[in-house]
């Protein structure tokens, strides 16, 4: 199973979760910035929520995206809000790919909130589930 790792990411919050994911598939991690260059299996996608919603560099790139994707799993740290899944989800869908149904979330530290987060324990969780994902 071929697979990507895309991220965004202000804070580095989600750059830690894009590390574990993509050490777990067997990839590099790489921003939104870098556009695919070829059709894959499975493209984990990582954003945090910023102001109540998903950075415009996410919906460029989810816009940009003009290779065969078979899935596209979301994978967020937010330090308030559940995750990004529904805003990534209807981006995703409005472009013809197919969303996976399951994510991977955690609290990503901000200011005084949720300091250390991602810890060791969520990272160690994001790479279990991005295991699972490639497996399924």
């Amino acid at each position: 199973m071929k697979a990507g790792v895309r991220y965004y990411t202000k804070s580095g919050n989600t750059k830690k979760l894009a590390d574990a994911i993509a050490k777990a598939v067997g990839v590099e991690a790489d921003t939104v910035d870098h556009q695919l260059e070829e059709d894959i299996d499975i493209l984990f996608l990582g954003s945090s929520v910023y102001a109540a919603g998903v950075d415009d560099e996410v919906k460029k790139f989810i816009k940009e995206i003009h290779v065969k994707v078979g899935k596209v799993v979301n994978f967020s740290t937010a330090a308030l809000l559940p995750s990004t899944y529904k805003q990534v989800s209807k981006l995703v869908q409005e472009h013809g790919l197919n969303m996976s149904e399951e994510e991977f979330h955690c609290r990503g530290s901000f200011a005084m909130m949720h300091r250390g987060k991602p810890d060791d324990k969520d990272i160690q969780h994001a790479a279990i589930f991005a295991k699972k994902m490639i497996h399924e």
